[in-house]
């Protein structure tokens, strides 16, 4: 699970996905499967978490690395590209977009 902090030395990752109802479940199948069998096991890897709107046309994904050159390797890997010729035939787009954690709002 995703551990939000203001001051983490991490690098945090959302993608959006633009999908359509009929193949948001199988783009949700293809990404977890990608976390469980793949990307969970790479180098730098923290943690992730999907998101799927009401009208199931957009999947966003939080993940959390301890690098950016994490994540790009990561991309970069042979084994990544093959999910993501996949994963972009069951989306109209899908664009990981790297950010930093400049406040945390919480109640506790």
């Amino acid at each position: 699970m995703p551990h939000i902090t203001q001051d983490a030395s991490l690098q945090t990752v959302i993608t959006t996905f633009e999908t359509s109802p009929g193949n948001c479940d199988d783009l949700i199948d293809e990404l977890g499967a990608a976390y469980a069998e793949f990307i969970s096991k790479q180098p730098g890897f923290i943690s992730a978490a999907l998101h799927v709107n009401d009208a199931q046309t957009r999947v966003a994904n939080y993940s959390q690395w301890q690098s950016r050159d994490d994540f790009k390797n990561m991309l970069k890997s042979d084994e990544m590209r093959r999910r993501n010729r996949r994963i972009n035939a069951l989306c109209r787009s899908f664009e990981p977009v790297m950010y930093e954690v400049l406040a945390v709002h919480r109640t506790d």
